[in-house]
């Protein structure tokens, strides 16, 4: 018994070494600095950029980018939400693609939204900002569940890619589905979990794991390492096992061909 006591205390004042000091004040911050990092270094630098609205007019589809290309060795993103029910929203891995990753979010209260990126050492890089929100966004029933037509359109998967600076693609995808955050009565957890990018030879760009408070229908924009006319191939599969398949080709010219940005 005192031989766990002791572990826990270790394992505690890990966690007490990693986690600095929050500066904007969130009550979980702690708690999720030890869920999301363990016992890797921790700190806040600005040079993650966290972008977004300051005050959300639609807190089911809350729009928030992450871009960490001013940063060498990037090899995981996570977007997550202090206060939400659901914190965590995507845990990107991009194997070939810039670090940089945008989508929309649920917001269910005011809270800190946050990005963080982790390098190859292991240390961890966080940012982030408090954001005004109504509230509700994780336990209002999606529009579609409301309509009644979300069966019909279910996998429905749009997508263009465009070359940009550098030898890289700005890829936008959007898919039609729920994303139901089981928090709404008689409706159970059901969303997109697992999506990758993969490029010529099947070579993996970037791959995700996705929850349940990216908004309904996700829209979902990354900057893989591809040519014009190349063959980009999304795959993504949600909770309930069902798969879904994509191929999207790198269109010979971008409508701004200076851009180096979404």
């Amino acid at each position: 018994m005192l031989a766990l006591t002791l572990m826990a205390a270790a394992q505690s004042a890990a966690h007490a070494r990693t986690a600095p000091v929050d500066p904007l004040g969130s009550p979980m911050w702690n708690a999720h600095a030890a869920t999301l990092f363990g016992a890797d270094p921790v700190r806040f630098d600005p040079r993650v950029k966290v972008q977004h609205p300051m005050i959300a007019e639609n807190q089911r589809a809350f729009p928030v980018a992450i871009d960490a290309r001013g940063i060498e060795g990037v090899k995981r993103i996570i977007l997550f939400a202090d206060l939400n029910p659901i914190p965590v929203a995507i845990d990107y891995r991009p194997e070939g693609a810039e670090p940089y990753i945008a989508t929309r979010i649920k917001l269910d209260q005011r809270t800190p939204v946050r990005g963080a990126v982790q390098l190859a050492s292991g240390e961890w890089l966080v940012s982030g900002e408090w954001v005004d929100a109504a509230g509700g966004g994780c336990s209002a029933p999606p529009v579609s569940r409301v309509k009644g037509d979300w069966a019909e359109h279910l996998g429905e998967i749009r997508g263009e890619a465009w070359p940009v600076a550098d030898g890289n693609a700005r890829l936008r995808l959007s898919f039609r589905h729920p994303m139901d955050t089981g928090l709404v009565e008689n409706i159970a957890t059901y969303h997109l979990e697992a999506l990758s990018v993969k490029g010529v030879g099947r070579e993996p760009l970037g791959t995700m794991e996705i929850w349940a408070s990216v908004a309904e229908d996700p829209a979902i924009t990354l900057m893989p390492a591809a040519q014009p006319g190349e063959m980009l191939t999304v795959e993504a599969r949600d909770t309930n096992g069902r798969d879904y398949r994509a191929r999207v080709a790198v269109a010979k010219q971008s409508p701004h061909p200076l851009a180096s940005a979404p």
